[in-house]
C-alpha cells in the first residue's frame, strides 16, 4: 500500500461547460494525459476539485466517469472530508464502490478550530467507525488550524494499520521535517505544495500530490522521479524552469489559476463555480507570456 504513494500524484479540477454543468468530455482529456504522461496516482474530489460545490450525485458522477477512463491503470484516491465527523463516517459508508480506491484523503476539520486532541479523535473516530486507509490532509490556510507533528506522530502509530500518509500543505518545510524524522518506516510524508515538494522528498518525504501536474504531467513526474533518485541538478533544473507557472496559477486562487493554463493549452474551459471567479484576462496574458518562453 505505502508504495503505492510513492512519485507524483495530481489533485485533480473539475471541468465545466459555461452553462456550469460539468464537462465530461474535459475529465477525459485531462485524465488520459496524466495517464500517458507518467504520473502515479490520481487524486479524486479534493480540493482542487471544486468539491464543496457539487451536490452528491454530480460527485458520484465524476467517481464513476474517472473511475471508466482509468480502466484501473492507476491507484485512485478519494478526498471524503469535512467538520462534521458523523457526517464524514456516514459518507465514508454510503459511498457506491469504495473498494476502487486505495485510500481516502481526509482533511482536518475546518471552521470548528479544534484542538489538537479535538483533531486525533476526529481521525480515531473515522478509523473506528469505517474500513479505510486513511491520508491525512493538513492545509492550515483552508481549515484555520495546524495538525501539530506530535498529533501526526501519535495518531501514525496508534493506528498504524489503518492511516498510511499525510498530504503535508502547511507551507513548513521545518514541520515537514520534524513529521519526517520521527515517522514509522511506511508512513507516507507527501507533499502538498508543488512550490516545496523538491525539499520535503529529499527530506525523506514520498513525492507530491500536484495542481501543476494537470497541465505538465511529464516534467513534474520527471522532477518528482529526480528528486527521490537523489539526482538533484536534474530535478531542480525543472523546477526553475516552471516555478514563475507555478507562481502564477495560485496568483488568483486554486482551480481558477490551474483552470486558466489548461484552458491556454486545449484541455479544457476556463469556468469555475462561484464563489470562485474566472481567472482575468491580466492573468491569461501573463501565463501566454511565459508559456512562450518555455523550452524544456
Amino acid at each position: 500500500m505505502s508504495n503505492l504513494l510513492i512519485g507524483t500524484g495530481v489533485a485533480l479540477i473539475t471541468p465545466f461547460k459555461k452553462n456550469g454543468d460539468i464537462d465530461f468530455y474535459s475529465i477525459e482529456n485531462i485524465v488520459k494525459n496524466v495517464i500517458q504522461n507518467n504520473v502515479d496516482y490520481l487524486v479524486v474530489l479534493g480540493t482542487t476539485s471544486e468539491a464543496s460545490s457539487l451536490n452528491k450525485e454530480e460527485k458520484q458522477d465524476i467517481i464513476d466517469c474517472i473511475k471508466g477512463i482509468n480502466c484501473n491503470k492507476l491507484p485512485l484516491i478519494l478526498s471524503i472530508g469535512g467538520n462534521n465527523t458523523k457526517n464524514v463516517i456516514d459518507t465514508i459508508n454510503n459511498t457506491k464502490n469504495l473498494s476502487s480506491f486505495h485510500a481516502i484523503l481526509s482533511v482536518s476539520p475546518f471552521y470548528n478550530s479544534p484542538s489538537q486532541d479535538g483533531i486525533y479523535q476526529h481521525y480515531k473516530s473515522i478509523i473506528n467507525n469505517t474500513n479505510v486507509k486513511l491520508i491525512i490532509y493538513n492545509v492550515p490556510k483552508r481549515t484555520g488550524s495546524n495538525i501539530l507533528p506530535d498529533t501526526i506522530h501519535k495518531l501514525s502509530k496508534d493506528f498504524k494499520k489503518n492511516i498510511i500518509g499525510i498530504k503535508e500543505s502547511s507551507g513548513n518545510i521545518l514541520q515537514s521535517y520534524k513529521i519526517i524524522e520521527n515517522k514509522l518506516i511506511d508512513f507516507n510524508v507527501i507533499s502538498g505544495d508543488d512550490l516545496i515538494a523538491l525539499p520535503i522528498i529529499l527530506g525523506g518525504g514520498s513525492g507530491l500530490i500536484s495542481v501543476i501536474a494537470q497541465g505538465f504531467p511529464k516534467q513534474i513526474s520527471d522532477m518528482i522521479i529526480y528528486a527521490i533518485d537523489r539526482d538533484i541538478e536534474k530535478s531542480f533544473y525543472i523546477f526553475y524552469k516552471i516555478r514563475r507557472i507555478i507562481d502564477l496559477i495560485y496568483k488568483e486562487g486554486n482551480p481558477t489559476g490551474i483552470k486558466t493554463l489548461l484552458n491556454i493549452i486545449g484541455l479544457c474551459p476556463p469556468y469555475v463555480r462561484l464563489p470562485l471567479v474566472q481567472g482575468t484576462s491580466s492573468l491569461r496574458k501573463e501565463m501566454i507570456n511565459l508559456l512562450k518562453k518555455l523550452i524544456f
